[in-house]
Parts: C-alpha cells; structure tokens; sequence
C-alpha cells in the first residue's frame, strides 16, 4: 500500500533571525540572497552574495560553490529560499540554513 502522506526529511534547517546572525561572523559562512537582482539592490543583509533562484542559471551557479561552507540563504518571506536550501541540499550541500521568515522578519540592519 503507498502512503501518499509520507515526507521525506528536509535536507537542510529553516532557523530564526538570532540565529542566522550569530552564524554570519563564522569564518565560513556564506551569506546567499536568493531574490531578484532589483529586490536584492532595494536592501540587502551585509555581506550578502545574490543568487536569483528564478535564474534559469541557479543550479548552474551554486553548483560550483565549495561544499565545506555553512550556506545561510534568505529571501523575502523564506518560501524561495526554502526552495533554494532544498535545491543545494540535493546538489550534495550538507550545511545549509534558511532564514525562517525571511528578510521581513530580519530585526538587524539591513545595507
């Protein structure tokens, strides 16, 4: 009998604000913002490398980033980057965090 009911474990952590900015001063953490390039120009968390996930080249990208980082990906509401952290997960990243809430619950400055 199939269960349509079962999910598979998410290959990555949805985390809350403090958290994602307690992660950001470690030495190998990337900051990856997943919006469009006008979102990402609007405002932006320091520090932060933008990666449009709606890119037709997003896998392309992202790919080819080194594997050991611990990758801290936003977006506006965290839906894309919830999409993104489970697309890197699948691509074989092993430490990826999505900030839970996205920008708009970020209460940190923003450049």
């Amino acid at each position: 009998m199939l269960n349509f009911f079962k999910t598979t474990p998410k290959n990555y952590q949805d985390i809350p604000s403090g958290e994602f900015h307690d992660l950001m001063i470690q030495p190998n953490a990337v900051i990856i913002d997943v919006r469009s390039a006008g979102e990402f120009a609007g405002g932006k968390i320091r520090g932060a490398r933008n990666i449009d996930i709606m890119s037709s080249s997003f896998s392309n990208q992202v790919k080819n980033l080194p594997k050991d980082k611990t990758y801290l990906v936003y977006c506006r509401s965290g839906n894309r980057s919830g999409q993104a952290c489970e697309i890197m997960g699948d691509l074989g990243f092993e430490n990826v965090k999505n900030l839970k809430g996205g920008i708009m619950s970020w209460p940190f400055e923003t450049v």
